[in-house]
């Protein structure tokens, strides 16, 4: 925590005089700020920005656009109303506007975009008392509030502009042109009663030439951003490196065990969230556990139960539910894990 300017003024006369200066902790002063890791966050999401640009052409613009502004707007707004400092400075409903927009179906209309945006910051965030309040991910609340209140366009989903863009121009008739658009994800095939079309391979996954929402097909783009969040210490291994080796390995014992059932674990790395949510989504620090220990234990309950849901659940994906489940246990997780002072015991 960055000591106040009446401090760092005292240490600098009792440094001339050569008084002895006592102050309360903390002590040690750290330049990161809630903007910079913010602004962090923003320049790791433009690559996968950029993918959606390719992939998904203006509908990745149209979301982006309605997230940020329905957002902001609604910030600002609560900020009013309770008579609080003006917030949006430090970015933060940026990056929830962001996420929510990469985790939007890309063809969902935007009223719903809007709708999702306002909840998630107004009940995500803004309710709970602002920013380091929250106990949920707020963008995972307003996606979670789509879900329930539009399911079926919530997982209706379109393939990328490069697969359909030819026969869309054809002069095929209007169903056929319907029928060229619409995908299943990769995820949404393995389900049984799912359209069996051809399951896209290794390399479409990797590049994100496949259907799913706006930021969760492009693993490429993912870890450029991902790579670069690590190097800048905005984000530790404990929770990414957590929920990625739980998933593999819970999805390994699966496939190991029926293989003609259980799709392999490398399949589900590049299919669907994982990599979005891991680095992204689950590293959110304030809904997270304190200690290293328990942001391990975090992120390895989130692979685990992304898993079961994938697997045995109805809904393809599990992403969103099992950062929110382990989000509501994160304070439970801290007490558990709360490291022990020097020369004493932790408390409860």
């Amino acid at each position: 925590m960055s000591e106040t300017n009446e401090e760092v003024k005292s240490e600098k006369k009792s440094q001339q005089t050569g008084e002895l200066y006592v102050s309360p902790s903390p002590h040690l002063s750290d330049p990161a700020t809630t903007r910079r890791l913010m602004l962090d966050v923003i320049i790791a999401l433009m690559p996968t920005f950029i993918a959606a640009l390719i992939f998904f052409r203006a509908n990745a613009i149209r979301l982006v656009v309605i997230c940020l502004v329905s957002c902001l707007i609604t910030e600002y707004v609560f900020n009013k109303i309770r008579k609080k400092p003006n917030s949006l400075t430090d970015f933060s409903a940026v990056v929830t506007a962001l996420i929510l927009a990469f985790t939007l179906p890309p063809n969902l209309p935007g009223f719903a975009a809007a709708i999702g945006s306002v909840v998630a910051i107004a009940i995500g965030k803004m309710i709970f008392g602002g920013l380091g309040h929250n106990i949920f991910n707020p963008a995972m609340v307003g996606r979670a509030f789509l879900m329930a209140a539009f399911p079926v366009l919530m997982t209706t989903w379109i393939a990328p502009a490069d697969i359909h863009h030819n026969d869309i121009s054809s002069g095929k008739s209007q169903a056929d042109k319907v029928a060229a658009v619409s995908q299943a994800t990769p995820l949404a095939m393995l389900k049984p009663g799912k359209p069996g079309r051809k399951m896209p391979n290794a390399f479409d996954l990797f590049i994100g030439k496949t259907s799913g929402s706006l930021g969760e097909t492009s693993v490429l783009a993912l870890l450029i951003g991902a790579i670069y969040l690590l190097a800048r210490k905005t984000i530790d291994i404990s929770i990414p490196f957590g929920m990625l080796g739980a998933a593999v390995l819970f999805g390994g014992i699966a496939y190991l065990a029926a293989p003609g059932k259980f799709a392999n674990p490398m399949f589900h790395l590049g299919a669907g969230g994982l990599i979005f949510g891991a680095f992204f989504i689950a590293t959110d620090l304030v809904t997270t556990p304190l200690s290293v220990k328990g942001r391990w234990i975090f992120g390895a309950g989130c692979g685990i139960l992304t898993m079961v849901i994938r697997q045995f659940g109805t809904y393809p994906e599990g992403v969103m539910f099992s950062v929110l489940m382990m989000n509501g246990l994160a304070p439970l997780i801290s007490r558990w894990t709360t490291p022990t002072p020097l020369g004493g015991h932790a408390r409860g």
